[in-house]
C-alpha cells in the first residue's frame, strides 16, 4: 500500500493575519485531508477555520504533539500515513520545523520513506532577514541565547565576531517577556558601529522593523516586553 504524504502547514504569526498567511493552495490542501499532528489542538482548529476549512471540525483527527506526548513511545503519529492517508503537520506559529519541535516528526517521516511537502507561509526568521538589509547569502539562526548575564554577554560578543569574520548575519530570539533585558545586554556589549535589526510583531497591525547601529539604538530604546521579536546583528 502506498504511503501518505505529510504536508507542512504554516499558520499565522499574529492575530488577524490570516489573509497574509494562507494561500489558495493551502486552503485546498486542508480541505482534502482530515488528519493532523499539532502542538495545540485548540489553536490548530482555530487556524484551520481561518484558512477556510469546510470539513466539519467533528470529522477531524487530531494528534497531540505537545511536550507531554513528544517523547511518549506509545503514541503513534504515523498510522494514518502508513495506511496511505495524507496528514498535516501544524506548529503554534509560523512554519513547521523552523525553530519548532515539529522537525522531529519530519525527520522520522523521511526515515520511514514518507513524502514531505512544505507549503508556502510565513517564517518570522526569514521575514526578519528579508527586512533587515543584512547579508542574506550567509546567515545563522542560533535560537535562544544563554539566560545567565555573563554567558549571554560573552555569546553576544562571539556572534559579533562571527559576523565580522565570516561576513554573516547572526539571528536569535528570546522569550517575549525577556526581550528587554536581552536588548539591554546587546546595547551594553556590542560595538557601537555594529548594526542591529529588531523585527517585532511581524505581520501584525503593530509590526515594527528597524535597522540601526548600536550607537543609534542607545539614543532611543524601544519597549519590546511581551512582543514576539527577532534580533539580527551584522558587523563588518
Amino acid at each position: 500500500m502506498p504511503l501518505g504524504t505529510l504536508y507542512l502547514i504554516p499558520v499565522p504569526l499574529a492575530d488577524e493575519a490570516a489573509a497574509k498567511s494562507f494561500t489558495p493552495y493551502l486552503t485546498n490542501t486542508v480541505n482534502e485531508i482530515n488528519e493532523y499532528i499539532v502542538e495545540n489542538e485548540k489553536t490548530a482548529r482555530k487556524f484551520l477555520k481561518e484558512a477556510g476549512l469546510k470539513t466539519p471540525q467533528s470529522e477531524l483527527i487530531m494528534h497531540d504533539y505537545s511536550k507531554h506526548n513528544r517523547d511518549n513511545s506509545t503514541v503513534d503519529f504515523f498510522k494514518g500515513l502508513q495506511a496511505g492517508k495524507n496528514v498535516g503537520l501544524m506548529s503554534e506559529a509560523g512554519c513547521p520545523g523552523i525553530a519548532d519541535p515539529g522537525a522531529g516528526i519530519v525527520e522520522k517521516a523521511h526515515r520511514m520513506g514518507i513524502k514531505v511537502v512544505p507549503l508556502v507561509g510565513p517564517s518570522s526568521v526569514l521575514l526578519a532577514l528579508m527586512a533587515s538589509g543584512f547579508n542574506g547569502q550567509s546567515f545563522t539562526f542560533h535560537g535562544y541565547l544563554p539566560i545567565d548575564k555573563v554567558d549571554r554577554s560573552k555569546r553576544i560578543k562571539e556572534l559579533e565576531n562571527l559576523s565580522e569574520r565570516n561576513d554573516q548575519t547572526q539571528i536569535f530570539i528570546e522569550t517575549p517577556f525577556r526581550n528587554n533585558p536581552l536588548l539591554e545586554e546587546i546595547l551594553k556589549t556590542a560595538h557601537p558601529k555594529t548594526r542591529l535589526c529588531i523585527a517585532c510583531d511581524l505581520t501584525s497591525a503593530n509590526e515594527f522593523v528597524q535597522t540601526k547601529t548600536i550607537a543609534e539604538w542607545q539614543k532611543k530604546v524601544p519597549d519590546l516586553h511581551k512582543r514576539p521579536t527577532i534580533f539580527l546583528i551584522y558587523h563588518r
